[in-house]
């Protein structure tokens, strides 16, 4: 059960100085009469759950809003700031970079910023990657565009020589957008920041596009990635519909959890079948996958399927995984063997079949945001800049039920999100598609 102790963030030390957006606060304590950084959030979002602790209201876990405060640590004046990328793309880096940018200079007047190219390796000298003076003029339109201007790659690199990296351009505060590994990173940096008594903020700003980490309620860019995956589930559906025995079939991005091929399943609602990781499923025998959509391409003479990438992985046989530079296992090629499986049991069976494959993951993650989740970054990047100012250090910032708050980096990869095969998500999942409970 999550306490006190994880829920305590980390900071540089007292803040003694005058914030410039003070006067604009102490006009709002005057209207709302709170104090942002006073007023803690409860962590636990049901009675039965804060009933269980036995504790009086005011010994509840809690987790320290975000937002702006009155004084701050840093001295805008003379602070260095460091942004860097990492991980797989997704639909709002951009975003994310420009908001940390046109805050730190417009509202705080920091006038030093720069980013690290290609993920951590923008670090080490052996790679000779040269930094980018990040300004207003720089970033001003570059949410227009997908990707990162930054790059980014895969791996974690010697957090001593990130360090050495951080100390050598006098760099005061660090923004770290990516995952989970990447945060991992994060970790290992400020842990060589504190063996050598440096003062050096580290903040994430969390990054997955299959919306799979913690304690949040969505991450930035998955709106949009399931904005634009459901336009492959409809061509898709096009397809199955204008063919005899037409099969559309489309492989979309989730690891380990099948946040996208749920929510673009809903929306566009025209799937048949969405098979996700968390959901095992046998392709074999009576009731299995295989023979329940042979009995719907007989019945209704088309039909959809959706499968996340992690899905079915038990299935693939002579599989080697290996690792790829971030530590994360290969996956098998779901998509291709469901084609080849559902191809040859229709054909075994005799019924006349056209099975087209829809693979859209690089297309989706490489798109500009949307305006939801380019509204989502800016205000994130706020709120990374308002906790780096302040001192807090190894948190990330992230929206909990609609508040902006301050996780501590362990508590944030201390698990994954999963879709709950008994939750409410996946029960409506069932009903959309009509699909069996389980195949078996």
């Amino acid at each position: 059960m999550i306490g006190h102790e994880d829920l305590a963030v980390r900071t540089l030390g007292p803040c003694r100085i005058d914030s410039p957006l003070a006067e604009r606060l102490a006009a709002r304590e005057t209207t709302q009469h709170s104090v942002v950084e006073d007023d803690r959030i409860l962590f636990d979002d049901t009675l039965s759950m804060a009933g269980v602790r036995g504790v009086p209201v005011g010994q509840l876990p809690s987790l320290e809003p975000g937002g702006p405060r009155q004084r701050i640590y840093f001295d805008p004046a003379k602070t260095r700031v460091g942004i860097v990328t990492c991980g797989g793309l997704c639909p709002g880096l951009n975003d994310v970079i420009r908001g940390l940018v046109l805050e730190l200079c417009r509202h705080y007047g920091v006038r030093r910023i720069v980013g690290f190219r290609n993920g951590y390796r923008g670090f080490i000298p052996h790679y000779g990657e040269d930094v980018v003076d990040l300004s207003p003029e720089v970033v001003q339109h570059i949410d227009d565009e997908g990707g990162t201007i930054l790059g980014t790659s895969r791996g974690m690199q010697d957090p001593e020589e990130i360090v050495d990296a951080l100390e050598r351009l006098a760099i005061n505060i660090l923004f770290v957008i990516g995952g989970d590994g990447t945060i991992r990173g994060a970790m290992e940096v400020v842990r060589v920041i504190g063996e050598r008594g440096l003062k050096i903020a580290v903040v994430g700003v969390p990054k997955t596009i299959d919306n799979d980490i913690p304690y949040i309620d969505q991450s930035f860019g998955f709106q949009t990635a399931m904005s634009e995956a459901t336009k492959s589930i409809h061509a898709a559906s096009v397809e199955a519909r204008s063919a005899p025995g037409g099969v559309g079939l489309v492989k979309l991005m989730g690891r380990h959890s099948g946040f996208i091929a749920c929510y673009s399943t809903l929306a566009k609602d025209d799937a048949d079948y969405v098979l996700i990781p968390e959901v095992p499923f046998a392709l074999q025998g009576e009731g299995g996958f295989l023979e329940h959509l042979r009995r719907r391409v007989e019945d209704r003479g088309h039909a959809v399927v959706v499968v996340a990438e992690g899905a079915g992985q038990e299935h693939i046989e002579e599989h080697e995984p290996g690792r790829d530079a971030s530590g994360n296992v290969r996956l098998g090629d779901i998509g291709r063997l469901m084609r080849r499986l559902i191809t040859e049991h229709l054909d075994d069976a005799k019924v006349e079949n056209n099975v087209r494959y829809f693979d859209p993951s690089y297309a989706i993650r490489s798109v500009p945001a949307n305006p939801y989740d380019s509204a989502y970054c800016l205000r994130l990047a706020h709120a990374a800049v308002h906790a780096a100012m302040a001192g807090r250090t190894e948190v990330i910032v992230a929206r909990r039920r609609r508040r902006f708050v301050h996780i501590p980096m362990a508590l944030a990869v201390s698990r994954r999100n999963h879709v709950d095969p008994l939750g409410d998500l996946w029960m409506s999942v069932l009903e959309a598609t009509g699909q069996p409970v389980r195949f078996e």
